[in-house]
């Protein structure tokens, strides 16, 4: 997955971190939104809210803005009413992209996402079009000082987790989809409350990117994530360190 942290690590370096970090809280607001309303506004009768909540955290979201955006979210009526949607395409060079969203509009996400494919090299396909290459799996982190490698590994194996790598940047624990959550809690009873616990997208095989691919493809994830309607966006492409460094200069 060097391509996976590499794609992460580039788009952290980008400029204009407060204007991100108020398109994060927007689309971190939306997500606790959606999973007020699909079960409980108390977060330990809610999984959905409690990974919303430590998405949260994790972009550094103050408590009082969560605690508003879920008591306006529980609340009779008003507000708006959001769908989950997923895209998939390829981009420049062959990439394939899978983009999932929250919207209000699904024919407004679906045009402005399809244009954003031609506008840029790319093209949208149907559902299930590039996902077969992916696999759709739960990932839970934990920083390293959380425990030793052997406690996580062992904890991890007891909750039914299918592994865990530890590197210097932490622990990561990998699950099947529909165990994400009972993982979670039960490594959460051990080490306390994990860095991010979420559903990811990770490629079998990947794309492995030359300079000029790699500004075109990573131009084109920028359109995507700059769409208040996107929530996370996954493709399966490898810069190497190299064309990293040069895109970072």
């Amino acid at each position: 997955m060097a391509g996976h942290s590499q794609f992460k690590n580039i788009m952290h370096r980008k400029g204009a971190q407060d204007a991100k970090r108020a398109k994060q809280f927007a689309k971190v607001i939306r997500e606790i939104t959606v999973a007020t309303r699909s079960g409980m506004p108390d977060p330990a009768m809610n999984p959905r809210l409690r990974a919303a909540i430590t998405a949260a955290r994790e972009v550094n979201m103050p408590k009082d803005t969560v605690e508003r955006a879920i008591k306006k979210a529980s609340g009779a009526g008003g507000g708006e009413d959001y769908v989950a949607v997923r895209y998939e395409g390829y981009g420049p060079a062959g990439v394939a992209i899978i983009i999932e969203g929250l919207t209000d509009n699904r024919n407004r996400t679906a045009s402005e996402v399809r244009a954003a494919f031609s506008k840029h090299g790319g093209s949208m396909g149907e559902t299930n079009s590039v996902s077969f290459g992916f696999d759709h799996i739960g990932v839970i982190t934990y920083p390293l000082d959380a425990a030793s490698e052997d406690d996580m590994l062992e904890a991890a194996i007891e909750a039914g987790a299918d592994n865990v790598e530890t590197t210097e940047d932490g622990h990561e624990i990998t699950t099947a989809m529909e165990a994400l959550m009972s993982v979670r809690d039960a490594l959460e009873g051990r080490f306390g409350e994990p860095r991010s616990a979420k559903l990811d997208w990770r490629p079998q095989t990947t794309v492995t990117l030359d300079e000029d691919q790699a500004r075109s493809v990573l131009k084109l994830i920028d359109v995507f994530e700059e769409n208040d309607d996107v929530q996370s966006v996954y493709a399966n492409f490898d810069i190497p360190d190299d064309v990293a460094e040069a895109l970072a200069a």
